[in-house]
């Protein structure tokens, strides 16, 4: 008698043998069937003629490179290099998993973190596509628009506060310092087994701990909003007033120049929308559209000082170069400008493969860019303006130069697409603290949002 199943392809999958006296059993390695003993006591199986060849297909998790060589799988170094084009921002976000040699049929690689996690008897539609997630470019758009904000107007300020030669220290000393702290929250959340900082303060602390640090994410997120809202009202109405001075007199249109007016339509029009996407990795492209308005305004201040009138230039007297009197206010400022710890485990959740030592890589470049930034935007502004240096460094120049005008602007949008990274984190404060654990409700998420 033939086994039933000779026809079929040979799986290269190991095999426990069967037990005696159930059913013939067939060797998968060698193509053999042997008849089962009716009885314990029955003599040994008899192997029956082997089965005719048939072409193999191999089913196997562990490739080695020999095997993947020989069955068309791309072998380890080519996994190598489809994991360092993911993951190392040296491929855009479109090819990740399009690669049709290399990237397109690498093995699974079992040591990638579940993305997400399903929940038994719920839609499917409820749930985020892995593939969805961010990779190392979008979490650094995200990571640094969070850090280069409002505070970078204030950097020739904190310079003026503190004196050039310390103002240099204490922002070289401060992005150390932020760089380490951000990568001490992910690992101390990882060390304790949670997957948001109220979660992580909570499992130390308890429950005091979590509503102590509930109530001052929220706020301080809750307050920044409020910030860049004044912030769109103070430039945009006056930026569009100047560039158009007719404006004014036009029906409907005069809305724009009204500065409660241009608050609501544009948070309502731009930023509420931004803020109703589930994953903040949605966010990116609003991120590099703020990161490009944050680079207009540094090379405003630094090509546009050249041309002020002496009138307007301040002096730089022996404490202003070295040590002034305001070292605790520009520590302030400062580590005002790279505030960004309450939206670390939101991005670190975001990356396709969140590793520490790819947050960290995220981190690094963040930190170092927006330091970077906020070097040339100090040293440009208080260079050219000395004592005379403002709190808003664009307030220094005259409202007739349109390159200024332009800077206000953008820097009025970059605060519209950096109000939904605050408003990620009031929504994840709230549902995690009065909905921790529960699966996601859209009905609850639009709430909460708005």
């Amino acid at each position: 008698m033939k086994s039933s199943r000779q026809n079929e392809d040979h799986i290269f999958v190991s095999s426990p043998s069967p037990p005696g006296g159930l059913r013939p059993s067939t060797d998968l390695t060698r193509g053999t069937t042997y008849l089962p003993s009716s009885t314990s006591s029955s003599p040994p199986s008899i192997p029956l003629e082997p089965s005719a060849p048939q072409p193999k297909r191999f089913v196997r998790f562990d490739v080695d490179d020999e095997l993947a060589g020989s069955v068309g799988f791309a072998s380890r170094d080519n996994d190598e290099r489809w994991t360092y084009d993911e993951d190392f921002l040296n491929s855009s976000d479109d090819d990740d998993f399009a690669h049709a040699v290399e990237g397109g049929t690498a093995p699974l690689l079992t040591n990638i973190a579940a993305p997400s996690v399903v929940f038994a008897g719920l839609d499917n539609d409820n749930f985020e596509d892995p593939a969805s997630r961010s990779g190392m470019k979008m979490a650094f758009m995200n990571m640094a628009n969070s850090i280069i904000g409002a505070g970078i107007i204030g950097q020739p300020y904190a310079f003026k506060q503190a004196g050039l030669a310390t103002g240099v220290i204490l922002l070289i000393v401060l992005t150390l310092l932020v760089d380490w702290t951000i990568n001490l929250i992910v690992i101390n959340s990882k060390l304790s087994g949670a997957n948001s900082f109220q979660s992580t303060v909570s499992a130390c602390f308890g429950k005091w701990g979590l509503i102590s640090i509930s109530l001052a994410q929220w706020a301080f997120a809750f307050g920044g909003m409020i910030a860049f809202c004044i912030i769109i009202g103070d430039t945009i109405p006056h930026v569009l007033a100047a560039l158009f001075p007719r404006l004014k007199d036009m029906s409907i249109l005069w809305l724009l120049t009204n500065r409660r007016a241009v608050i609501v339509l544009c948070v309502v029009g731009i930023s509420y929308p931004l803020s109703l996407y589930r994953d903040i990795a949605k966010l990116a492209k609003a991120s590099a559209l703020a990161l490009v308005s944050m680079l207009v305004i540094v090379v405003t201040v630094i090509t546009q000082g050249f041309f002020v009138a002496n009138e307007l230039r301040g002096t730089l007297s022996g404490p202003l170069l070295t040590l002034n009197s305001g070292v605790f206010q520009a520590i302030g400022v400062i580590s005002f400008a790279f505030v960004c710890h309450h939206n670390s485990l939101l991005i670190y959740g975001s990356l396709r493969k969140p590793t520490l030592d790819r947050f960290a890589r995220v981190t690094h470049y963040s930190t170092g860019i927006s330091m970077v930034a906020c070097m040339g935007m100090a040293f440009a502004g208080f260079l050219t303006f000395g004592d005379k240096t403002m709190g808003n460094v664009l307030n220094n120049f005259p409202n007739s130069n349109l390159m200024v005008n332009i800077a206000r602007f953008c820097f009025g949008l970059n605060m519209l697409t950096t109000l939904p990274l605050e408003a990620f984190v009031c929504r994840e404060v709230m549902i995690g603290y009065w909905y921790p654990g529960s699966p996601f409700e859209m009905k609850r998420h639009v709430i909460f949002t708005t």
